[in-house]
């Protein structure tokens, strides 16, 4: 069965971002009823004219500004189990010192959580959002992308005043970081 595909391209050239698409002609498996949903991830990622690159079939890396500090997303495809897992890492790294109080802020931020999970990484002190979903099946699979990608970067600023007091020099005591775990409306 010959399948038709068409593929983004993104590259940056004396500081300008060139997008082009390039048809494709591939082979496509009979047996296989699932479309690759990183295909879908470089749609989304192209409306919000964000530079990605894609490592493999199973793997895509974008970094995204967020108000306060840059996110590095991860996209892996597990077709096996047929589940998109979703890493949105922040660019800070807690301090050693503050690792006792920060998973006692993790638990606190977890517990408050429908979807997903922080987590800290054990080699880089670096926290991120993690989520993982099922993903055979979905008909509107650009816009359940749209709604992974949103609520990750959502969860990410919610507590990035947080991890941002967690990563200075100075010990946190348990009164400061309720302050900045505190849910606010607005912005001032």
């Amino acid at each position: 069965m010959i399948g038709v595909r068409l593929i983004n391209i993104h590259f940056k050239t004396n500081s300008k971002t060139v997008r082009c698409k390039v048809i494709m002609r591939d082979q496509a498996s009979p047996h296989n009823d699932t479309q690759n949903p990183l295909d879908s991830v470089e749609d989304v990622l192209c409306d919000n004219n964000w530079v990605y690159s894609r490592m493999n079939n199973q793997e895509l890396i974008v970094e995204v500004a967020g108000t306060a500090c840059e996110y590095r997303l991860l996209f892996v495809w597990q077709e096996h189990l047929n589940a998109l897992q979703l890493c949105c890492q922040y660019n800070i790294n807690i301090k050693p010192e503050n690792m006792g109080i920060a998973a006692t802020a993790l638990m606190d931020m977890n517990a408050k959580l429908w979807m997903g999970h922080f987590e800290i990484t054990k080699d880089s002190l670096s926290p991120s959002f993690r989520q993982t979903c099922l993903i055979h099946g979905h008909q509107q699979r650009r816009n359940y992308i749209e709604d992974l990608v949103d609520i990750s970067l959502v969860q990410c600023e919610r507590y990035q005043a947080v991890f941002q007091l967690l990563s200075h020099d100075k010990a946190v005591n348990a009164d400061i970081l309720s302050l900045a775990m505190m849910e606010t409306l607005g912005e001032s």
